[in-house]
């Protein structure tokens, strides 16, 4: 099983931006919880980030064929973008969204997602561990479609 975890905007920068929110840790952190996640349950995991929708779209888009599923932080395109939501959609690769904090306790523009509707599962609030629930319960879905 191959899996593939995109990082959307500004996560680069996890570990130094707004540590209140998002915490200590760095995307290089979540990346490697998420690979070691995987391992352990017997998939392997890519990890891309880009600040630029449109890497974002065509990542998406290569995936399908090559990859069993996607975990999603999408970051700010979760509110405004309707191309990830229609890559996500058109790849057919079954998709969890997931987010470092609770956006529903955050500005109201945060409590809607674009790309939630096409994803078979949304994570948000748990910090690094999210990245870990999402790979697991990703590959849980994957392994019962079989």
């Amino acid at each position: 099983m191959k899996l593939l975890l995109l990082n959307g905007p500004n996560l680069r920068l996890l570990g130094t931006r707004e540590p209140g929110i998002y915490g200590s840790f760095t995307l290089a952190d979540a990346e490697a919880l998420a690979k070691a996640t995987a391992e352990r349950l017997g998939a392997t995991l890519d990890a891309y980030q880009s600040d630029i929708e449109g890497e974002l779209v065509t990542a998406i888009g290569q995936a399908r064929g090559v990859y069993d599923g996607i975990v999603i932080n999408p970051a700010a395109y979760t509110h405004t973008s309707v191309a990830l939501r229609d890559a996500i959609s058109a790849a057919a690769v079954p998709t969890v969204e997931v987010h470092i904090s609770n956006t529903h306790k955050r500005e109201e523009f945060r409590h809607v997602s674009y790309t939630a509707p096409v994803c078979i599962a949304q994570l948000q609030g748990f910090g690094l561990t999210g990245y870990a629930l999402a790979v697991e319960g990703l590959i849980a879905y994957l392994t019962a479609q079989k």
